[in-house]
């Protein structure tokens, strides 16, 4: 699967912002897909998961309540949806996809394949 992420820009303290994956092929219902990202010299980090079907997600705690995934199989699309956006938010976001992940939560590593990330800019 062949993913690209976009979406990414500029918003101030508070504000909301939604980044989107798109997917090739014709088997994304078979993968998990995941969001991550990484600040300049930090590590790559989970933000949040979704399983195949969709029913399940997992988020990171600084995620939890503020940001929102969800996915559309028919479109092949996985979404994040961001509100309450703070400066430490700032970073590179990448999709991600698995096909063999249990559950909705793994490490960069357990992803097989990745997106080219975009960029999310937090002012203050």
């Amino acid at each position: 699967v062949q993913l690209q992420a976009f979406g990414g820009g500029l918003v101030q303290v508070g504000g909301s912002l939604r980044v989107s994956c798109a997917a090739s092929g014709r088997t994304f219902r078979d993968y998990v897909m995941g969001w991550f990202r990484q600040a300049p010299g930090k590590e790559r980090e989970f933000v949040a998961g979704i399983s195949r079907g969709g029913g399940s997600t997992d988020y990171e705690d600084f995620a939890k309540g503020r940001f929102t995934i969800s996915r559309d199989n028919a479109a092949n699309t996985v979404d994040l949806q961001m509100h309450g956006l703070r400066p430490e938010d700032t970073a590179v976001y990448y999709c991600a996809a698995d096909r063999f992940l249990r559950g909705s939560h793994g490490s960069a590593s357990e992803f097989g394949y990745w997106g080219q990330g975009t960029q999310v800019t937090v002012s203050s």
